[in-house]
């Protein structure tokens, strides 16, 4: 029989990685129930915002700002660029589009309503909690 002594020693309660994922669908569920009207998934929204306030990023500089893996990260680009939402300026940077723009001037108003409502669950103190923990474990910032 095997020995599951190890069983005893965790309490999947106290996992950081767990209470950051739950944290993350919970919000993403939230965005989400904002974003879908407009046919694009909270991670193409956050690569829109990215590229509507830098020009000409190269995918990997957008993956490091974005956090995304590369497999994503190709998957969403091909998704906006098939949509007109985004545009290849110069091999091999991208840039949104004209199209993608309006878009991100039209999701704005409801991006802002989501963050109004994740506002008032997590107060002030959370959200400042939030932005340390942030700050604290991305090390890749722009």
């Amino acid at each position: 029989m095997t020995d599951f002594t190890n069983f005893a020693s965790f309490d999947p309660k106290v996992c950081i990685s767990g209470k950051i994922s739950r944290i993350a669908r919970v919000t993403a569920n939230i965005f989400r129930k904002y974003m879908s009207p407009f046919g694009v998934t909270n991670s193409q929204v956050s690569l829109l915002f990215i590229l509507s306030k830098y020009e000409g990023l190269t995918q990997k500089r957008l993956a490091g700002i974005a956090q995304l893996e590369k497999s994503s990260l190709h998957r969403n680009l091909k998704n906006l660029v098939g949509a007109g939402y985004v545009k290849k300026s110069k091999f091999p940077q991208f840039e949104i589009s004209v199209e993608g723009k309006k878009l991100v001037h039209d999701i704005i108003p409801e991006w802002e309503k989501a963050m109004g409502e994740i506002r008032e669950i997590l107060g002030a103190e959370g959200e400042s909690a939030i932005t340390e923990i942030h700050l604290k474990l991305i090390t890749k910032e722009v």
